[in-house]
């Protein structure tokens, strides 16, 4: 009895060691590793000098020193110095099952990241959805890392908004409900060449806190906003002029293309999602495509998650006018939607090789900077048409085309592509219309579409 005593006693003083009279927690006790787990690579970590020290090796995947312990809500502090030729991160709110990419670490990921992309203070989403915030807008986010010094972090993960700051700059400002809780891993990212084995990445200085958490966020200018909870607009996307074109319950505000209602088949509304149906890759020959009838769009950007089955083929068309093809699919500017690896028509074109593949503007333009989630899993295209008629597509946060809309370097593209077709210019020169319909394409292939949304730019 006086043994066990004796343990609590210094138990209850190890925590007390641990915990200051404001909440904050040690996470790491500076010498060991108690509390820790190590899961998927075998990358070496060691204590050193209060520091967590990890080390790249040559034929590793990621490696995480993971916590044992869960957290959900909380603040999360550490100071980070890595050496500039590698990409590290720390993972939080993450899991490893093994029903689940058989134990493959998985979660947000805060963006360690010493390159001259400059995207530290990112959100990544590790194994599952990918990137959900880069800096590509946030030049103030891109300049706060200091490759060649200690860094501090802090990351506030707080209900459904995820904000995380890099030296005093705000780089995240996250909605997101893919996951309440999970661990807080320390990484050591995968390498590819002999030349980086062997560098270090060093963490400091990590505490935690998980209450009163509100009272505690920092003030200060914040990031772009960001928003991944599907079907939902924040307050501060309603002021800035987006609106839902899919309510998530009902088909209301689409109806078939060159039809007065809705299709009576081959489209459903289930778990949130607008889904076209199989029908063995018979293009329109189904439910056929759906356009949203309440309005035509000429300077916009539009957003929509979409998630394919394997072989699938789809696409999402704008300036459509339904002037021509009235028992096919409709005419316009396609966004393509396929699985490049399966589906024969991305080895298909008129011209330009490479033209009908994913994030594409079909049959005239071949994409770059493919980052495709894969199968089963939801990606993110985005369309932004400009008041000046350029033209962008992007692909989970990843620019894949751009061009300006009927310019004579455009026309070429079209007078090279099926588009030079008499029936696609019977009413005009083919997708220079002021002004259509956003179009969601029936090619014969389940395709299941989220988070419709739509503002006018200017």
């Amino acid at each position: 009895m006086k043994a066990f005593k004796l343990l609590s006693v210094l138990f209850i003083l190890t925590l007390t060691a641990c915990q200051s009279g404001d909440g904050w927690q040690q996470l790491f006790n500076g010498k060991d590793f108690t509390g820790f787990k190590q899961l998927n690579g075998e990358a070496p970590f060691r204590a050193e000098d209060g520091n967590i020290v990890g080390t790249s090796v040559m034929g590793q995947p990621n490696s995480f020193l993971a916590t044992e312990q869960d957290y959900g809500d909380f603040i999360l502090e550490f100071e980070v110095q890595c050496d500039p030729a590698l990409n590290s991160g720390v993972q939080f709110r993450s899991k490893s099952l093994p029903e689940y990419l058989n134990g493959r670490v998985h979660g947000y990921q805060c963006e360690i990241d010493p390159s001259d992309r400059a995207w530290s203070g990112g959100i990544y989403d590790e194994a599952r959805k990918g990137w959900l915030v880069t800096l590509t807008d946030n030049a103030a986010g891109r300049a706060a890392y200091n490759p060649t010094d200690w860094n501090k972090y802090r990351i506030e993960a707080i209900g459904d908004n995820i904000r995380i700051w890099l030296n005093g700059v705000n780089t995240a400002n996250l909605y997101d409900n893919e996951t309440a809780s999970g661990f807080i891993a320390f990484q050591v990212h995968q390498i590819g060449n002999d030349a980086l084995e062997g560098k270090e990445i060093k963490w400091r200085n990590i505490r935690i806190k998980t209450e009163n958490l509100e009272a505690e966020r920092l003030q200060g200018a914040l990031a772009p906003e960001v928003n991944r909870i599907p079907n939902t607009l924040t307050e501060q996307e309603k002021t800035n002029g987006w609106k839902l074109l899919f309510n998530s319950q009902t088909t209301d505000g689409w109806r078939g293309a060159h039809k007065e209602t809705f299709p009576d088949f081959g489209w459903k509304v289930a778990d949130g999602q607008l889904i076209v149906l199989s029908a063995d890759g018979r293009e329109s020959k189904n439910g056929g495509d759906i356009v949203y009838a309440p309005e035509e769009f000429s300077a916009f950007e539009l957003s929509i998650e979409f998630k394919i089955t394997e072989g699938a083929n789809s696409g999402i068309k704008y300036f459509v006018t339904e002037k021509e093809n009235p028992s096919g699919s409709a005419f316009g500017l396609e966004y393509q939607i396929l699985d490049d690896k399966v589906h024969p028509d991305a080895q298909l074109y008129t011209t330009v090789p490479g033209s009908r593949k994913l994030a594409g503007l079909y049959d005239l333009i071949k994409p770059a900077n493919i980052r495709f989630n894969g199968i089963g899993n939801w990606n993110q295209a985005t369309i932004k048409v400009f008041p000046n008629n350029h033209v962008e597509h992007w692909l989970n946060g990843f620019k894949t085309v751009e061009y300006e809309r009927g310019s004579e370097a455009f026309r070429e593209l079209v007078k090279g592509s099926k588009y030079a077709a008499p029936v696609y210019n019977e009413h005009g020169a083919f997708g220079e219309a002021p002004t259509g319909r956003i179009l969601l394409q029936d090619h014969g292939n389940e395709v299941a579409f989220r988070s419709i949304k739509i503002r006018t730019l200017q």
